[in-house]
């Protein structure tokens, strides 16, 4: 379990610069956690006391408005993090998080991991390093918003969601975790029924398939080629 500790940590930015004695000596102070899916892990406004590294499974971040409707801000896999922010500056959480499917966590609490930083030298210069360039992405991903029309988004969403999650199959490429069509619509800011029409267009086209609840890239090229502004 160790080493998948490891690995999942080293597939993050946020860890990837790390010495191998400075991740062990992260993973002999972590502890696991479990949640079924549908299981609230954070809410809203919790203190922002641990952070989690995801082993198995998936978790959806999202927000409620205040007339009910759900918003997906993002959904973190194997080898992916969340909470990291509140790890560093111990805010309360700025999302929920809930595990949208059966999910195995590794849990580092802020308590140890403040002191940890201090205490090897060099590691604060480079938390800072790429926490400039998380923001980086985030300035670039809300000039693609602004900028990119949807089915540029799109493409680019599916595009990586199939880098990140993909499973070849006879058929394409599948994306092995379950997004609704809301899920997909907040992901990229635009109605359900408009991403649903441009879904069907590339369906008809051959570009895509869908299997239930998981889309299946036929045709990645085209879709690469349609991700180009």
């Amino acid at each position: 379990m160790a080493s998948i500790k490891r690995d999942a940590l080293l597939t993050s930015p946020f860890f990837a610069h790390m010495r191998p004695h400075e991740l062990d000596e992260l993973i002999a102070h972590s502890s696991e956690r479990r949640a079924l899916r549908g299981t609230l892990i954070f809410a809203k406004g919790d203190p922002g006391h641990f952070m989690l590294a995801v082993l198995t499974g998936l978790i959806r971040v999202g927000a409620t408005s205040a007339d009910g409707r759900e918003v997906t801000l993002n959904v973190i896999g194997p080898g992916e993090i969340v909470g990291e922010i509140a790890l560093l500056d111990g805010r309360p959480r700025s999302a929920d998080a809930v595990a949208a499917e059966e999910t195995t966590m590794m849990v580092i609490e802020r308590r140890f991991f403040v002191p940890f930083l201090i205490r090897h030298d060099g590691l604060v210069e480079r938390m800072l390093g790429v926490l400039c360039d998380r923001l980086r992405r985030t300035s670039a991903a809300l000039e693609e918003l602004a900028l990119l029309d949807l089915p540029t988004r799109l493409a680019r969403l599916l595009a990586k969601l199939g880098a990140d999650y993909g499973r070849p199959t006879e058929r394409g490429i599948r994306i092995d975790i379950r997004l609704s069509q809301r899920d997909v619509s907040n992901l990229v800011a635009a109605t359900r029924e408009s991403v649903n029409k441009q879904l069907r267009i590339w369906r008809e086209a051959g570009i895509i398939e869908t299997d239930g609840s998981h889309i299946i890239l036929c045709d990645v090229a085209a879709l690469y080629r349609l991700s180009e502004p």
